[in-house]
């Protein structure tokens, strides 16, 4: 096969599910116009790694806005055409075949021919050193390379699987918007070598998303209404530049939510094909994108947060965190905490699309630089229903349990905390051990208690809070607290010493001790 002919509209290289009443045709991977035409009969995309599920997503909401010329605000209400669409069941085959025609030629994994590969930079065969590439066991983030500690499979850098390019162009994305700040390959530019990047968009951040019945309602709910100065010409995804920008000035500041969704990668890659089977990559190259300046962070899918110092940052993927402890975070317009959490903004606009959408929060749980833990994913029942817009009544009920279940959380960890420091009378005792322990027992029980609760919320707003009780739930959790705080506890107990240190750690499931106030006389 000619290293030209592999463009990602046509060949098969996106995993997805079928929606039920598929019966024929049930290919197992489909490609961008194959999915964009066929979204009502998808029931979600079927791609293994959250943070490629979600950088593809990022792509997909683009190119649905473009489709659907839904990229700009105007002509008319925007809300008013894009129910327009949902009502029609389907994505425009016209505007799809239109913008196929225009952009086809800019989706070609590898384009020798005019030096733009999608995604990629073709200047980096001249600006990195030919036997300094990453190579595939670097590009594949599931892959160990170097000295790095094997996740999934052991692997080795001088004779490594070679990827598919299915697989290669999806690690491509995790890269854009997951890679990692500090040391990478050298890249030369106007005689300057350099090697330190910029973290990705979304590295340590976790992405919520709204899900719909099928594909096609889940890219419809996941767009946000551009503002009204937004003009399509203007604001522009990578593959739709005239030239490739200087890596030696600063990133082009993105001018809609087009280029925020697709064109703030801080990295430059180039995937290299096999020479014998160009389905598969033989190699890559991974460096910079720009020497000098950031892209302003800035994402419409994730719940960002205000420091102590007052900066803004994005909540991050914590893979011990549960998502219904964010939920309250997604569906009231000024969520309680003092790290003043404002939701994701595409909710305040997916409602119009389906009440009966879910929320998908994808990401991975990882440092600023090289170190990667653990991969999020997690998917809620359908409860954008109970948004504040929707349910104004029954929304704070949510927040209510949620607050509830986090403080026996918090007061948990310190009882369990305290016991140990009073046992081993050691002031600087950690328990940490007791604290994992105990938060392995009370978080999965005070998940399905929260949920349990959660269905039984009248969203009519006719009854206000109906089905919540605060009391009991107060008693619920308080419970669960208690139960898991006396079985991690209770290897102590036999002694006089182990019981009394039980015995009184045990107050701080119930807000511990309070302070006594003087007196005005004492005073």
């Amino acid at each position: 096969m000619p290293t030209s002919v592999y463009n990602l509209f046509d060949e098969p290289w996106i995993p997805v599910r079928w929606a039920p009443h598929v019966l024929e045709d049930r290919t197992e991977r489909v490609g961008l116009r194959n999915l964009l035409l066929r979204s009502e009969d998808i029931a979600t995309l079927a791609i293994a790694d959250p943070p490629a599920h979600s950088a593809l997503l990022r792509i997909l909401y683009a190119l649905t806005s473009r489709v659907t010329e839904l990229d700009e605000a105007g002509p008319g209400d925007w809300g008013a055409r894009r129910l327009d669409i949902v009502d029609g069941g389907q994505l425009s085959r016209g505007g799809i075949d239109t913008y196929l025609a225009k952009y086809r030629h800019r989706f070609f994994v590898y384009d020798p021919v005019s030096g733009r590969p999608w995604m990629q930079d073709a200047r980096l065969t001249e600006q990195c050193d030919a036997d300094k590439t990453a190579g595939v066991n670097k590009l594949i983030v599931t892959r160990p390379a170097g000295n790095t500690h094997a996740w999934f499979r052991h692997g080795s850098d001088a004779r490594p699987d070679l990827p598919t390019v299915s697989e290669a162009v999806l690690n491509l994305l995790v890269w854009h918007y997951y890679g990692p700040s500090g040391r990478c390959s050298a890249r030369e530019v106007n005689g300057v070598k350099s090697a330190s990047a910029t973290a990705g968009p979304l590295r340590t951040a976790l992405s919520y998303h709204p899900v719909g019945a099928s594909l096609f309602e889940t890219l419809l709910a996941g767009l946000v209404q551009p503002e009204r100065i937004v003009r399509r010409n203007e604001d522009l995804c990578p593959w739709e530049w005239e030239e490739l920008p200087d890596p030696d000035q600063a990133p082009p500041v993105p001018k809609g939510p087009c280029a925020r969704l697709t064109a703030c990668s801080q990295h430059a890659l180039l995937l290299v094909p096999d020479e014998l089977n160009p389905e598969l990559v033989r190699d890559a190259y991974i460096t910079w994108a720009y020497r000098t300046g950031r892209i302003p962070r800035d994402d419409n899918y994730l719940i960002w947060q205000t420091s102590q110092q007052n900066n803004r940052y994005p909540r991050p993927a914590d893979s011990r965190r549960a998502l219904w402890r964010d939920l309250d975070a997604l569906l009231l317009k000024e969520p309680p905490g003092t790290a003043q959490p404002k939701r994701p903004r595409v909710f305040e606009y997916a409602n119009e699309v389906s009440e009966e959408l879910r929320v998908r929060a994808l990401g991975f749980d990882q440092e600023g630089q090289a170190k990667d833990t653990q991969f999020v994913d997690a998917a809620t029942p359908p409860v954008l229903g109970f948004a504040e817009e929707e349910a104004p009544a029954t929304a704070p009920a949510v927040a209510r349990m949620r607050q509830l279940g986090e403080m026996y959380g918090r007061r948990l960890e310190r009882a369990v905390k305290r016991a140990w420091a009073e046992y081993t009378k050691d002031p600087k005792a950690n328990g940490d051990t007791w604290a994992a322990e105990a938060a392995a027992r009370y978080w999965p029980l005070a998940e399905a208690e929260f949920w349990s609760r959660f269905r039984l919320l009248d969203r009519t707003g006719q009854v206000p809070n109906a089905g919540f009780d605060q009391a009991d739930a107060r008693t619920a959790f308080l419970s669960l607290a208690r139960d898991a705080y006396e079985t991690v506890t209770a290897s102590i107990t036999r002694t006089q010493r182990g019981a009394k240190a039980v015995s009184n750690a045990r107050t701080e499931l119930f807000g511990g001790l309070r302070k006594k106030t003087a007196s005005p006389q004492a005073r």
